[in-house]
């Protein structure tokens, strides 16, 4: 039984870790729509920083744990929550599998895809090839086979099947350096280099499958895969191929895009992340507020995306605070 207050909308964070932007932009959103409820946070570690940026936070077990399920469905019965958000590509494929679960024993929302959608995003293989299968343009991506006979052309990118964060993501730009990182990355996939333009696109799908925004943004600057500064631009062609990646692949609520614009100003795609992406507080601010939409879903409202004005060529720039916890 959901106990929060009525009316009130209380959202619960996944592995909050350094999302302080975005636990700070849904308090804004529930301030600025005048409505009750706390944002809540939760974590493995006390050390994660947005923990104290939320009104409330709980520690919780790994996602690998067997208790993982039930330790979230207790924070959501705890708190009253009415919304829970994934953060991390890992917490997605056990989300997907037991929302029905989740949703029916809190009375929750969960912002979260289909396991078939999820499975696709989650392994680099399986999106090279749905990209390729549905007609979008891809990074050619080699066959052992090919590697071993050395049928390639350097430079080329080695990284994990099931990797995010660019951790274990390498470009190798000589035969040992190609040889070295397909021992050392665990299950890897390995695609020619892609030169262009480097873009993420933000977009928010109701959960009818209807879209309310497409967001790209020109990624100006990236520390360890996350954006550090990034450019709005509403480039129409882009805006208009992603609305045909989304019908294909059916994904709901925020998700994240990354590709290059080639030359010839066709996209490229490299992954899609069903969940919030690191930077997807820029397209907030610049007012795809997502934020917004999620807390109008949970009031059973539908999102006029008419509505929508987006700030274009709007420049951000991210940095780190410093924060006393003891």
């Amino acid at each position: 039984m959901n106990k929060s207050a009525d009316g009130a909308i209380n959202v619960l964070i996944l592995s909050a870790g350094r999302r302080v932007e975005l636990v700070k932009l849904f308090k804004e959103t529930r301030d600025a729509l005048k409505i009750s409820g706390d944002v809540v946070a939760v974590d493995i570690s006390k050390l994660a920083p947005a923990l104290y940026f939320a009104d409330k936070y709980e520690i919780v077990p790994r996602i690998t744990s067997p208790d993982y399920v039930d330790s979230v469905i207790s924070v959501c019965k705890k708190h009253g929550i009415k919304l829970v958000i994934p953060t991390i590509d890992t917490e997605l494929p056990v989300l997907a599998a037991e929302r029905q679960r989740i949703e029916k024993e809190t009375g929750a929302i969960v912002n979260i895809s289909s396991p078939e959608c999820v499975d696709i995003c989650n392994d680099k293989t399986k999106s090279a090839c749905f990209f390729k299968e549905n007609g979008f343009g891809v990074p050619y991506t080699y066959t052992d086979e090919e590697l071993d006979e050395k049928k390639y052309s350097l430079p080329l990118f080695v990284k994990p099947r099931d990797g995010s964060s660019s951790i274990d993501a390498f470009k190798a730009e000589t035969v040992s350096q190609l040889e070295f990182f397909r021992s050392y990355v665990k299950n890897p996939i390995v695609q020619e280099c892609v030169e262009g333009t480097e873009y993420t696109v933000d977009a928010f799908i109701d959960f009818d499958g209807d879209i309310v925004s497409i967001v790209p943004r020109i990624r100006l600057a990236v520390r360890g895969g996350e954006i550090l500064k990034g450019q709005i631009d509403m480039n129409k062609e882009i805006i208009s191929d992603v609305e045909k990646l989304i019908k294909a692949l059916k994904p709901v609520g925020h998700i994240t895009i990354q590709g290059f614009k080639e030359k010839d100003g066709k996209m490229r795609y490299i992954e899609v992340n069903p969940r919030f992406g690191g930077g997807a507080p820029m397209s907030i601010r610049a007012g795809a507020n997502s934020c917004e939409w999620l807390y109008r879903i949970a009031m059973q409202e539908k999102i006029n995306p008419e509505q929508v004005k987006v700030d274009d060529k709007a420049v951000y720039v991210r940095f780190d605070d410093s924060l006393r916890i003891e």
